[in-house]
């Protein structure tokens, strides 16, 4: 993504229309008109009179679109505005009585995760929970730089948190701005395009060189103490939210690399009982 391209259009009026909206999200999914009236099931000229605004679609055909264009929850309901009708999708915070249910599930994950770290963040990497295993890998750190709610690759990048403890910083931010990248192709959101940019102006090194045959994933190598950690991590969303809030989180498990890292985590989680 070219940071001045992204940030221009962000940056760029929003559109008013339901037609401006659906021809932005077919074009950012590279999508033709064909293409896309095959997948809704509607005539590529109605959806041309759509987009034109010389046809009103209805409630359920902008939720077809939508779905087929695979639009964030957030945004179907920009859709459905600009189209004339109200939200579809709810947005509670975690604390809502009716996300009680997934809240639960959200601690039962990271609890149940131990002795390993997890942790828990919304849409714009923001920490939103985690277990007790990763503030062990944040000691030192200073304390204004975890205020919560800190923001988790900030924290990554930042040269006076875990940037100067990360043994392969090059190969381990180079990963997280190709996933915050491929975030921004699918949201467009405004905030994940300035964290981008931001964090691309942080000093990280350029890779050297390709990773080696030997790895199944791209390994977070910490230096702890004396110690050299080493984790692969897997990410973990609802299957099927219909909340705003639920749309957008994501859990973070990490798992050891390699048995020195576990003996580490066992001893720590030991220590802490």
């Amino acid at each position: 993504m070219n940071a001045h391209a992204s940030t221009a259009q962000a940056e760029r009026s929003q559109p008013v229309h339901i037609g401006d909206h659906l021809r932005e999200w077919r074009q950012r999914r590279r999508m033709s008109q064909l293409d896309l009236a095959g997948e809704a099931e509607i005539s590529a000229r109605h959806l041309s009179f759509v987009e034109t605004g010389r046809a009103a679609p209805s409630r359920d055909m902008v939720l077809r679109l939508a779905e087929r264009l695979e639009v964030p929850l957030r945004e179907r309901n920009v859709l459905l505005v600009a189209a004339g009708y109200a939200p579809a999708f709810p947005q509670r915070p975690l604390e809502d009585p009716a996300l009680k249910s997934a809240r639960q599930a959200i601690d039962l994950v990271l609890r149940a995760h131990e002795p390993n770290p997890a942790l828990a963040y919304d849409r714009h990497w923001n920490l939103v929970s985690a277990n007790r295993m990763v503030a062990p890998l944040l000691d030192g750190i200073p304390q204004r730089l975890l205020g919560q709610p800190f923001n988790v690759l900030r924290l990554a990048f930042h040269p006076e948190a875990l940037a100067p403890r990360t043994v392969n910083l090059a190969e381990w931010c180079g990963h997280l701005l190709e996933r915050l990248h491929r975030q921004c192709e699918a949201t467009a959101d405004p905030e994940l395009i300035k964290l981008y940019n931001d964090l691309k102006s942080y000093p990280i090194p350029a890779r050297s060189g390709p990773l080696s045959s030997d790895n199944v994933a791209i390994p977070f190598k910490l230096r702890h103490g004396g110690a050299i950690l080493s984790f692969f991590s897997t990410t973990m969303v609802f299957g099927t939210p219909v909340d705003i809030t639920l749309s957008e989180l994501a859990l973070e498990t990490f798992f050891p690399a390699d048995e020195r890292t576990a003996e580490w985590l066992k001893q720590m989680a030991a220590a802490m009982t």
